[in-house]
């Protein structure tokens, strides 16, 4: 079937279309209501289906007699490791780790927060999690305390699962004074801390009140797999919002574990037994969706990789990974693929290894520039396929699909709507455009399988965020638009959420940090573009009245404050003081305008700003300091 008939079969039938998908995976009981409502009137697929993603994901591969397959390969540039798990090895281990969890109290429903780094425990907990029903909540270990006790006082866990460090290029990160002041700081005190006590960073769990992960699995029973239904949570997944407080994503079990297992054939071109990577971590979206889900439910083999792009020794790391493991599909960001540029930008080190074995090259998690995408067409010599999909949607609401039909590519887009995908570019009265006319990048309803129906403990917010601007449309908060051909064309978000190197963060969670400030009476963070990060935060500073304080000094005290606060991962390293902020009548920081002029991009100055001169004012201070041509 090609792309067109697929496509327009899943919009005129969408049930019958995703009954056929779902047909292709087993149950334990096959759904028979394919898409109804519920009872906040959300779509939701599979109603009836009762399965288990562990026993997708690992069991009934075993039971199919792929056991001796390799499942999984940890390779940790950063502690000099590899190591290979089978099937059945994974299946063991998983029902061991979840039969601990059984034994401190943890069920179905539960929620269990993992803070670990790209090491196969992390893996394991969340298969552990998701073989007894309770709800995972993986947070990124390069999240300060702050943010990690939002989490906990927010999803509340029954325990936390975590490692003594993380390791960054040569540097060992350690994880336990974080999380010891994450707890301090949330009011909800998990009772159980399980810490996989890392060589490079000993510490004396008992003392420090945490259990040593090898004698939580000790002597534990293996856990079965508890059948949930398709409808029932596997896990949440923060996403910062414009309010700086952050969103917890909701995944169901069926439709997620449909659209990814057929994302594994139709999108990536991966059979079972296909050796395939997505070099992300498991502390965001790729991670759930491509490091551990997706390929183990396609029954392929899949790579934890430990380790940078760079550094790690060298920038041809990559290459060296696709030769030893002879992976196929690889997946990874823009911002990966531009640091090696800046190390080895004719691609020397790539002529050191044998890369046959790779067919197909995919990135996403920004906008994929030009300069990028030649860079790899010229030195690769395969299709490289930029796709673009985000933490709500949890597979790819564009693609070009490897596994049904490519199409041309056009740089700068990431091709068309996947199937089961509406997608319109809208008007601010919602209007539809006509090719070539920027908008609003929206999906009418139904949202495909495998999409968020919700988010944790405040549906008002999911409608108010996502639905609430055009009726029957999820808003993605993107604005792009649809060339002559269709191709769609993302050119950055709408709202107050930047992209820096594929990490999405919120200017308020930001802004919050830098009003704390004892010398700033108000500011504003928009993210400006950055050749090698996608984006880079900036910050506007007003001091209060009276303050003497050096603005280089104020600078370091702000980004020391950002990394304690949020992490050194969010890039915060400029700040500015000007003497107004541009806002509308209303109050509102014109952030958007901001952005495009600083990005030297068009925009047009509401008439409802106070004073239109502002906006040239701030462009001369910021020409001064060199953040400007």
């Amino acid at each position: 079937m090609t792309y067109a008939a697929m496509y327009q079969q899943s919009l005129a039938d969408p049930k019958s279309f995703w009954e056929a998908r779902a047909a292709e995976i087993p149950w334990f009981q096959a759904p028979t209501k394919i898409c109804e409502q519920d009872a906040n009137g959300v779509w939701r697929w599979f109603v009836d289906g009762v399965t288990n993603s562990c026993w997708l994901a690992l069991d009934r591969h075993v039971d199919e007699g792929r056991g001796d397959q390799i499942a999984l390969i940890y390779d940790s540039p950063a502690t000099g490791q590899v190591h290979k798990y089978t099937y059945a090895e994974l299946t063991t281990w998983t029902a061991q780790v979840a039969g601990g969890l059984v034994r401190l109290g943890v069920g179905k429903g539960d929620r269990v927060i993992i803070y670990m780094p790209m090491v196969p425990e992390a893996v394991i907990g969340m298969l552990a999690c998701a073989r007894i029903g309770a709800i995972h909540s993986v947070v990124f270990g390069g999240f300060a305390a702050p943010e990690l006790a939002s989490r906990i006082d927010d999803s509340r866990p029954a325990a936390i699962l975590s490692a003594t460090c993380g390791i960054e290029f040569d540097k060992v990160i350690p994880y336990v004074p974080l999380l010891k002041e994450a707890v301090s700081l949330a009011s909800h005190k998990p009772v159980h801390k399980i810490v996989l006590n890392r060589p490079e960073c000993r510490v004396d769990l008992k003392a420090e009140g945490l259990t040593d992960w090898l004698e939580f699995e000790e002597d534990a029973q293996p856990a079965p797999c508890e059948p949930v239904l398709a409808t029932d949570p596997l896990y949440m997944l923060y996403t910062s919002g414009t309010t700086g407080k952050p969103k917890g994503v909701i995944r169901d079990n069926g439709g997620h574990a449909v659209a990814l297992a057929w994302s594994m054939r139709a999108i990536y071109g991966c059979d079972p037994g296909d050796v395939y990577w997505a070099a992300s971590d498991v502390g965001w979206v790729v991670g759930h969706s491509y490091i551990v889900y997706g390929p183990l439910f396609g029954g392929c083999t899949t790579i934890l990789f430990e380790g940078k792009p760079v550094r790690t020794p060298d920038a041809g790391t990559f290459w060296r990974v696709v030769q030893d493991h002879k992976v196929k599909s690889f997946f990874v960001a823009p911002t990966a693929f531009r640091a090696i540029i800046k190390e080895d930008p004719e691609c020397k080190l790539k002529s050191s290894y044998d890369l046959s074995s790779l067919k197909y090259q995919f990135v996403a998690g920004e906008r994929l520039d030009p300069t990028t995408y030649h860079w790899l067409k010229t030195h690769l010599g395969i299709p490289v396929i930029d796709h673009w999909w985000q933490t709500e949607t949890g597979w790819s609401i564009c693609a070009n699909m490897a596994g049904v039909e490519l199409l041309p590519t056009k740089p700068g887009s990431p091709t068309l709507p996947m199937p089961g995908y509406d997608l319109r570019i809208l008007d601010d009265e919602g209007r539809e455009l006509g090719a070539n006319q920027e908008g609003a990048v929206v999906i009418k309803d139904p949202l495909p399988p495998g999409a968020f129906p919700t988010v944790w403990g405040d549906h008002e917010r999911y409608v108010e965020a996502y639905w609430s601007q055009f009726e029957g449309f999820y808003l993605t908060g993107d604005g792009g638009y649809r060339d002559e051909d269709g191709y769609v064309y993302i050119m950055g978000r709408t709202d107050d959420v930047m992209n820096v190197a594929g990490h999405r963060m919120s200017t308020g969670e930001l802004e919050e940090v830098v009003a704390g400030h004892p010398a700033v009476a108000e500011c504003s963070v928009v993210g400006i573009f950055d050749a090698d990060k996608g984006q880079v935060p900036l910050g506007l500073l007003l001091l209060k009245d009276g303050v003497n304080i050096e603005e280089a000094a104020l600078e370091r005290e702000l980004v020391a404050m950002v990394r304690q606060q949020i992490g050194p991962f969010a890039n915060f390293k400029r700040a500015v003081v000007v003497k107004r902020l541009p806002k509308t009548r209303s109050g509102k920081i014109l952030r958007q305008v901001l952005r495009k002029m600083i990005d030297g991009q068009p925009y047009v100055t509401p008439s409802t700003i106070d004073d239109p001169g502002i906006i040239d004012e701030i462009a001369d201070t910021l020409r001064v300091r060199g953040v400007m041509c």
